[in-house]
């Protein structure tokens, strides 16, 4: 008897069932990032109609990963927040710029789609979806047998959000004496992770047991902890302060991230006793035997997201942030010069 086409793609190792399953999971996970809960999955193509009432409406795109930290979630058996993170080092790029996220797709690569572990994965991107208020349109589960171990994946992620052109944040306004603010991160959020893993031999530590220096959390859980999403925040402090430039404190740490919202000419000064450190990055320092300049120029150290407004509306754009959720507090001064310095 012939095999269907169903069975012998089974054999070669892609679960084509396991597929349509893993998709009927998803369904509800979906539904909650659409407007009137809509979850219309499935299709060759996600769907979105742009805002009616803008003069010049921009498209701002941004497109990443979670990096080595998947691993973490792997030897954890923990798949339902990593999700979070992928939207999060999208749509923080994103809104860099001034730009709402508008939608999200998502691209999971597996070894072998376990319909169960997949839905988790996609729970996590929905609920970050819903912390910035995007949609989540679409996306692609592929399985790649031979080419991955059945228990890996990979996750990548894209936004795509709107802002009028004249709202647009491109630095061009900035001078010397203006201020940056600083939006604490929740962790050592989505990079860095192959220093982490090797400073902390991950391969070989307990992730589940409490640690001291942690404040008795386990390690697994403090290096787990979701990258913090800043939309909301931004936007409404947008709508009340002239904001000059942001930066999103990703690879690269302060050395690399902060100079990208400045404009040629201007640097900034920032105390080193004035940034708010939390004891994860000690931990990663001491075990590892790390310089503190590597730590600055690889990790966000307590710092997610900086922004730069006037002198005068500094106190305004703090209780901003503060009332939106965000323990803001200035983090340094916008001086004549070239890149960071830390002092």
């Amino acid at each position: 008897m012939q095999k269907s086409y169903s069975e012998s793609y089974k054999e070669a190792g892609v679960d084509i069932t396991a597929g349509y399953r893993a998709v009927e999971l998803m369904k509800a996970h979906v539904a909650r990032t659409m407007p009137m809960g809509k979850a219309d999955i499935g299709g060759f193509g996600g769907l979105w109609t742009l805002p009616s009432g803008m003069k010049e409406p921009v498209l701002v795109s941004g497109t990443d990963g979670v990096g080595t930290k998947l691993r973490i979630a792997q030897l954890m058996n923990r798949h339902d927040t990593i999700g979070i993170d992928c939207v999060a080092m999208c749509v923080n790029d994103v809104i860099c710029c001034g730009a709402k996220p508008l939608f999200f797709l998502d691209y999971i690569a597996c070894g072998k789609n376990i319909p169960e572990k997949i839905a988790a994965i996609v729970g996590g991107v929905a609920e970050g979806c819903v912390r910035a208020g995007s949609a989540l349109i679409g996306g692609e589960t592929a399985e790649h047998p031979g080419m991955m171990a059945e228990d890996d994946y990979d996750l990548a992620g894209f936004s795509v959000g709107i802002v009028e052109k004249s709202q647009i944040i491109d630095n061009t306004k900035m001078k010397a004496g203006d201020v940056m603010l600083a939006l604490p991160s929740s962790g050592v959020h989505s990079n860095g992770f192959s220093l982490v893993r090797k400073a902390l031999d991950i391969e070989n530590a307990d992730l589940f047991a409490p640690v001291g220096a942690l404040g008795g959390a386990s390690l697994g859980e403090t290096l787990l902890e979701p990258t913090k999403i800043y939309v909301k925040p931004i936007l409404s402090l947008l709508g009340r302060v002239e904001v000059l430039g942001i930066s999103h404190i990703t690879g690269g740490g302060f050395y690399e991230n902060i100079p990208r919202s400045l404009p040629k000419g201007l640097g900034v000064e920032i105390k080193k006793e004035d940034v708010r450190t939390p004891p994860v990055f000690g931990y990663i320092r001491e075990r590892g035997k790390i310089s503190e300049h590597d730590m600055f120029n690889t990790f966000n150290m307590g710092v997610g997201m900086t922004v730069v407004v006037r002198e005068k509306d500094a106190e305004t754009a703090l209780n901003v942030l503060r009332e939106s959720g965000e323990n803001a507090y200035r983090l340094g001064t916008v001086v004549k010069g070239e890149g960071v310095g830390i002092l």
